[in-house]
């Protein structure tokens, strides 16, 4: 089937020729076939790379052309943000696109002006409970990764969005787009939905497995690998390069993934053409001058000059931005990654490498190995569809496993069936006060008929759903989330301020016990950092290690009555829960005390991205604090958390926030500027350009525009 035999516009048509898509492949073929351009609702399931996001354009611009909007629900900020670049190709045919990832608070009714809205799962839960009136005028939902369903942190947001979609009876087409599992019968049932399951690759995928210095693939075919001193995984990716591949090594945890690049890093030079050594000098260039110097980011750019890199969490987004986009110009020829990347942005090797079998697994405890799924959506990462015939993807067993057994099991194995998480305790009570928050009253009735309609319902029975629901309900109830009057339930004010801010309501309960506690007169910012770092949606917590037990117990001796209680009665926290939590609040002190990046990494090992994470968070928890303070009209306490909040937005000292008011001017040019002599916006008034001009990390340009802003 062709693309110019289907029910499109001819300017769409025209505009597919000019891509280079002539011919459907199977997938979208499939699609077409089962209704796509009619409206029919549909949850794709086939392979990375066979093509879901042109089935979903496809979809998007039939009802773009009937005047409806569409809305492409992401996972991730990182995958929304990519898919958004693609979806603004159809702003040539005056489509108004926009995006929209982070600000929970806000009412999103602005939104409404565009015709196609790229959205986090979060985003979109977030417009949901501030009831936005250009709801019913979308004629098309797609969920990207819909798998993802059965994750445990973002699964419960994902799976209630989707229910109310239904739920709510919206005239409304539904695409959901999945990587092959085995329940997807299921969740097209609970979608209400056809399915479209197409196990076609654009690319085929050879499966092997590393067997004492050969690679052994299924179902035949072995490779001899030359031998280096850099261990195993490094000789099964060099040995793709050799032949002008690039290779993905997916590793267990960040210190791996770290290892790995650098041992790559010794061999990847020798073969780099001289236009890729050029890119890779651009590249380690570019990271040196973005963002604060660290230990972490002088090894990434000495790492990436020889085409290798690593990319993780800890990183900072620029950094992990200049990694991606190197290697996507096929410059950086080894690229070793935690397995967040196999769910996140599109990074297609020709060679993947398991190089670990087992991760750490947050909800036991304990390392655990893969699942079959996890090992699917890495090797969905192998073959580069405009340079590559096939893909490839070696797992690299420990030593003690037979190899064959390995490889059989994980291509052999079915991937494990989605399962909803939104039973446990917190997704409950979250997603239990959003439902009753945004009506002006439900009814026991009224909770069972939307819960009702969840994957949960579909998997447990609505029996034990409403057992769920009984628990979350009653804890609602006792902190004053809700109230029940004449057979319904109501959100209380409280209630509904912590639903619409987007916080746990365990948050939202904790920040309002700490109200009162908190005195009127003197400086609590220790007291309000500790607050907002041990609140359940504060993340990432960082756990006290053996070796800092003694710092912590120092820094909690010196700052003695600084901190706050538990929020309970005739209670306090007791020494080792305090002590715990001490890394967490020194890490955010420190960053308010002006640290540099590399410090806070030396001194209490978080690297810049988990810094950024924490420091974006607290900010936001800040604000919610704030709002709550508004609530009980704590009107000393707004006053002081908004002042920490732009220390904490800056990274500087109290004395500096005044200056960092100025556009252009952040911690260091502050800094500057207050060491000069220039402590206020008067001192900058009063100045001449030439003088500021002088002070470090000021110059000419920078001091013409303070100044302008200065006089205003």
């Amino acid at each position: 089937m062709k693309f110019d035999e289907l029910d499109l516009p001819s300017e769409f048509s025209a505009f597919l020729a000019e891509e280079g898509f002539v011919d459907l492949y199977p997938p979208q073929a499939a699609a077409v076939k089962a209704g796509l351009l009619e409206g029919k609702s549909l949850v794709i399931s086939s392979p990375t790379a066979s093509g879901k996001t042109l089935i979903a354009m496809m979809a998007a611009y039939k009802k773009l052309k009937e005047g409806r909007k569409v809305v492409y629900l992401s996972p991730l900020r990182a995958l929304a943000s990519e898919k958004y670049a693609e979806f603004r190709k159809l702003e040539r045919f005056g489509v108004r696109c926009a995006i929209a990832t982070g600000d929970f608070d806000g009412s999103g009714e602005v939104l409404g002006k565009f015709d196609f809205l790229v959205l986090t799962n979060e985003k979109f839960d977030s417009i949901l409970r501030h009831g936005v009136s250009w709801l019913r005028s979308v004629g098309l939902f797609i969920s990207d990764e819909v798998h993802l369903a059965g994750s445990g942190d973002r699964g419960p947001t994902l799976e209630m969005i989707l229910t109310k979609v239904i739920h709510l009876g919206l005239d409304a087409q539904l695409i959901s787009l999945s990587a092959t599992i085995n329940n997807a019968d299921e969740i097209a049932k609970w979608l209400r939905s056809d399915l479209v399951a197409v196990d076609w690759r654009p690319v085929p995928l050879r499966e092997g497995v590393y067997d004492y210095g050969r690679i052994v693939f299924h179902p035949e075919g072995e490779v001899e690998l030359l031998r280096s001193n850099q261990g195993a995984p490094i000789d099964v990716a060099i040995d793709s390069v050799k032949g002008g591949g690039q290779s993905l090594i997916f590793a267990g945890t960040r210190r791996r993934a770290v290892s790995l690049a650098t041992k790559g890093s010794e061999l990847t030079e020798r073969f780099l053409s001289e236009a890729e050594k050029g890119l890779c000098r651009e590249a380690a260039s570019r990271i040196r001058e973005s963002g604060e110097e660290t230990g972490l980011s002088r090894l990434l750019a000495e790492i990436v000059e020889r085409g290798s890199a690593f990319h993780h969490a800890g990183l900072s987004y620029e950094h992990r931005k200049i990694v991606e986009d190197y290697y996507r110009m096929r410059a950086i020829k080894i690229l070793s990654s935690t397995p967040t990347l196999a769910a996140g942005v599109n990074l297609p090797a020709r060679r993947v490498v398991v190089a670990d079998l087992s991760r750490y697994d947050g909800e036991t405890g304990m390392n655990a190995m893969i699942s079959v799924l996890d090992y699917r959506q890495m090797a969905g990462r192998a073959g580069r569809p405009q340079y590559d015939d096939h893909g490839e993807t070696v797992i690299v067993p420990p030593s003690t496993y037979v190899p064959a057994d390995v490889l059989r099991h994980f291509i052999e194995t079915e991937p494990e069936p989605i399962e909803s998480r939104l039973g446990g305790e917190r997704g409950m009570r979250v997603h239990l006060l959003a439902a009753i928050a945004s009506t002006f009253g439900s009814s026991r009735l009224d909770i069972e008929a939307l819960f009702s309609k969840t994957l949960l319902a579909a998997q447990i029975g609505s029996e034990r759903v409403s057992r769920h629901i009984d628990t979350a309900l009653g804890y609602l109830l006792s902190e004053q989330l809700v109230v029940e009057k004449g057979g319904l339930f109501q959100a209380t004010g409280f209630g509904k301020r912590v639903s619409t801010l987007y916080i746990d309501p365990m948050t939202g309960v904790l920040f309002k016990k700490n109200l009162s506690a908190i005195a009127r007169s003197g400086d609590h910012t220790l007291a309000l950092i500790h607050l907002v770092t041990r609140s359940p949606d504060f993340e990432p917590k960082f756990p006290l290690r053996e070796k800092q037990y003694d710092q912590a117990y120092q820094f909690l001796d010196a700052n003695r009555g600084a901190f706050i209680n538990s929020g309970e009665k005739g209670s306090r926290l007791d020494l080792d829960d305090l002590l715990q939590e001490m890394r967490t609040v020194m890490v955010i002190d420190s960053w308010v005390q002006e640290w540099r990046d590399d410090a806070i990494l030396e001194k209490h090992g978080v690297e810049p991205g988990d810094l950024h994470r924490a420091v974006e968070n607290a900010d936001w928890l800040l604000y919610c604090l704030s709002e709550l303070a508004r609530l009980y009209s704590k009107f000393e306490l707004i006053k002081e958390t908004e002042f920490l909040r732009k220390r904490v937005q800056s990274g500087i000292r109290a004395e500096l926030v005044e200056l960092t008011r100025l556009d252009g001017i952040g911690r260091a040019r502050a800094r500057s500027l207050y060491s000069a002599g220039f402590t206020n916006l008067k001192s900058i008034r009063d100045a001449s350009e030439e003088r500021l001009a002088r002070v470090e990390k000021i110059g000419p340009t920078v001091a013409k525009k303070i100044k302008e802003q200065a006089v205003r």
